[in-house]
C-alpha cells in the first residue's frame, strides 16, 4: 500500500516550518488550517479476491462519489462533480461483467439500484476520440454517505493491512469528495479523499508514522519534483514510506498552470522536510474574481409535474476568463426527472430562459414511460447558457435584485401509488464551468493532482480548460445541502379501489352499451327483411 498525503493551506495563513517536527521515523503536524488529500493505491495482491474477480472484468473503472454538503474548492482540486455517487466504467472485449452489480450492491449497499451494466448504465457520449482518458458507461445514485463502503473495507480489506487503513477509512465519514480508480494499465486500485479542512477546529493535529504497523513486503515512495516528474524507489522493510506535502498556491507563470510551494517529506526515509517550488498543467481551476465565481440553485414554485430548474448568478462582472470560454452547466438527473428535448431544440425558447443550446443529452429520455417502466438509472445533459451580458441578441429572462438567470425546464415521471398521496424525488445540484480552448501550444498532461472521467469533461477536447464556479455554502433553502427536493403528488392507495370500482364499472357499461346498440341494428334488420317479405307475398 503506498500513501500519499497533501496538505494545501492559504498563501495568507500564519504557517511556519516549525509546525512540521519529524524524528523518529514519524511528522508530527501541529494546528494545520489546510484543505486535505489522501491518496492511498493497493496492488492486486492486496486486495481481496472477490474483488479482484470484478476488476479483471473492467478495462477501466473511475467511482466518484462527492458529499450532499455545499464546501469549498481548494486549487489544485478544484473539479467537481454534483452531490451522489457517480460511476464511470469500460468493459474489457469479450469479457461478461455479471459479477460488478452484485459486488456494487455488497460495498455501498443493497438501496444502489444496480441490476447490471446492460440494463443500467447509460452510453457515454465523447465528441472527441482522442480524448482517450474517456470511459464508456456511466451510472449514478444519489448517495449521502460512505457507510456501507467504511463497513467493507473494515471487514475485508483493513485486517491484513492494519491501522494505516483503519485511519484511512475514518477519513471518509468527513470527506467532501471520494475518488476511486482503476486501470488495466496499472493494475493497481487507488482512492483519493478529499476534505477541505479538518473537523476539528484547531486544525490538522497528528503524528504520521512510518512505523511497522503494516506488514507488507515492499513499499514505493512517490516524489514530485520541479518538473512535476514522478518516480519512484523500491526498499524492502517493515516500515513504510509515505510522502507528504505541505504546499501553498503560489502565482502562476502560465495561464494554463498552477504553482505550489511549500514542504515535501518522505517520513521514514528523510531526515528533514525539503523545500519545494513546482508547476504544473491542469484543466481544471477556479473561475477568476474577474468572472462569475459562484451560482445558486432553486425551483420555481409551484413545482407539479414540470419543475423549472433555477441558475442563479451575480449580475457582475460578467466577462468570461477568456474570449474563448463558454459558460456550462452539467446535469446529473435520476430516473424520475427528465428533459424534453425537442422542447429544448427550439432557439427562441432557448433565448426565452438565458439557455444558448443543448450540447449533449445521454440516458432515458422517453417521455411517456413512467418511472417504473425505466431501467436505466437516468440521464445526464449539457447545457450551454447565454449570460446576458455577453449576448447580441436581446435577453428574455432578467433576474431581479442585481441578479441574473438561467431556467432550465424538466418533467416528472408517473410514480407509484402512496398511502399519502404525495411522493419525494430530489434533485443533485448541477455543476457549473466555464469551457475554455487553451492556447496553441498548451501541454495539458496528466499531473498528479487531475481528475478525469467526470462525466463531462469527455464531452470537450483534449486541450480544453474548465473554470469552476462554487455553488453557493447555503446550499438549498439555507440547508447546506446541494439537493433539491420535490414534492410529487400521487395516486393515494386508499382510493384505488374506487378506481378499480369506477373503472370496471366504467368499461362494463361502455361494454353493455356497445352491444345494446349492436342488439338495436341487428333488430332493425330483422324488421326490415320481415317487412320486405311480408310486401312480397301479398
Amino acid at each position: 500500500m503506498r500513501e500519499r498525503i497533501t496538505f494545501v493551506h492559504d498563501a495568507e495563513d500564519d504557517f511556519n516550518p516549525s509546525q512540521l517536527q519529524l524524528e523518529n521515523n514519524a511528522l508530527t503536524i501541529t494546528s494545520l488550517n489546510a484543505a486535505r488529500e489522501d491518496r492511498v493505491t493497493f496492488s492486486t495482491q492486496e486486495l481481496p479476491q472477490e474483488l479482484w474477480r470484478v476488476l479483471k472484468q473492467c478495462h477501466e473503472l473511475h467511482i466518484r462519489w462527492s458529499s450532499l454538503s455545499a464546501y469549498l474548492s481548494v486549487s489544485p482540486f478544484n473539479a467537481r462533480v454534483s452531490p451522489g455517487f457517480h460511476l464511470f466504467y469500460t468493459p474489457q472485449k469479450n469479457r461478461s461483467a455479471d459479477l460488478l452489480c452484485p459486488l456494487l450492491n455488497k460495498v455501498f449497499g443493497s438501496d444502489l439500484q444496480c441490476e447490471s451494466p446492460e440494463k443500467t448504465f447509460i452510453g457515454l457520449p465523447v465528441t472527441s476520440e482522442r480524448f482517450a482518458t474517456s470511459a464508456a458507461y456511466q451510472y449514478y445514485q444519489l448517495m449521502p454517505s460512505l457507510g456501507h463502503l467504511q463497513t467493507y473495507f473494515r471487514e475485508k480489506i483493513c485486517p491484513a493491512l492494519g491501522n494505516a487503513c483503519l485511519n484511512m477509512v475514518v477519513g471518509y465519514g468527513s470527506a467532501d469528495h471520494v475518488d476511486i480508480d482503476f486501470d488495466t494499465i496499472s493494475q493497481a486500485l487507488s482512492i483519493s479523499t478529499f476534505r477541505h479542512k479538518s473537523p476539528e477546529p484547531s486544525g490538522w493535529n497528528e503524528r504520521i508514522s512510518s512505523g511497522a504497523s503494516i506488514k507488507i513486503k515492499e513499499s514505493v515512495s512517490v516524489r514530485i519534483g520541479v518538473n512535476v516528474n514522478v518516480g519512484g524507489s523500491v526498499k524492502s522493510g517493515a516500515g513504510r514510506k509515505i510522502e507528504v506535502g505541505v504546499l501553498a498556491n503560489e502565482p502562476p507563470t502560465e495561464l494554463e498552470n498552477l504553482s505550489l510551494g511549500g514542504f515535501l517529506t518522505v517520513v521514514g526515509e528523510d531526515e528533514k522536510p525539503s523545500p519545494t517550488l513546482f508547476s504544473f498543467p491542469a484543466r481544471h481551476h477556479r473561475s477568476p474574481p474577474s468572472s462569475i465565481s459562484a451560482y445558486s440553485t432553486t425551483l420555481l414554485t409551484p413545482t407539479g409535474l414540470h419543475p423549472t430548474l433555477r441558475l442563479t448568478f451575480s449580475s457582475s462582472p460578467l466577462s468570461p476568463p477568456a474570449s474563448t470560454c463558454a459558460l456550462h452547466t452539467y446535469l446529473t438527473l435520476p430516473s424520475v426527472l427528465f428533459p424534453d428535448k425537442y422542447q429544448l431544440s427550439s432557439p427562441l425558447f432557448l433565448a426565452s430562459k438565458n439557455l444558448r443550446t443543448l450540447r449533449s443529452l445521454a440516458g432515458e429520455t422517453d417521455l411517456e414511460a413512467p418511472d417504473w417502466a425505466v431501467s436505466k438509472w437516468g440521464s445526464a445533459m449539457l447545457v450551454e447558457l447565454a449570460p446576458p451580458g455577453l449576448q447580441s441578441q436581446p435577453s428574455h429572462a432578467q433576474g431581479y435584485g442585481g441578479e441574473w438567470h438561467a431556467d432550465i425546464p424538466l418533467h416528472i415521471r408517473y410514480l407509484r401509488p402512496s398511502e399519502s398521496g404525495h411522493a419525494t424525488a430530489e434533485l443533485p445540484w448541477p455543476v457549473v464551468f466555464w469551457a475554455c480552448t487553451a492556447e496553441e501550444g498548451s501541454k495539458m498532461a496528466v499531473n498528479p493532482f487531475d481528475r478525469v472521467n467526470l462525466g463531462y469533461d469527455g464531452l470537450f477536447g483534449p486541450k480544453t480548460m474548465f473554470y469552476h464556479l462554487e455553488p453557493a455554502l447555503e446550499g438549498g433553502n439555507g440547508s447546506g445541502r446541494l439537493v433539491e427536493r420535490i414534492d410529487v403528488p400521487v395516486l393515494q392507495t386508499g382510493e384505488t379501489a374506487w378506481v378499480e370500482i369506477g373503472t370496471v364499472a366504467v368499461v362494463l357499461a361502455g361494454f353493455l352499451w356497445v352491444i345494446w346498440k349492436l342488439g338495436t341494428v341487428l333488430m332493425g334488420r330483422q324488421r326490415a327483411a320481415m317487412s320486405g317479405a311480408k310486401k312480397k307475398t301479398q
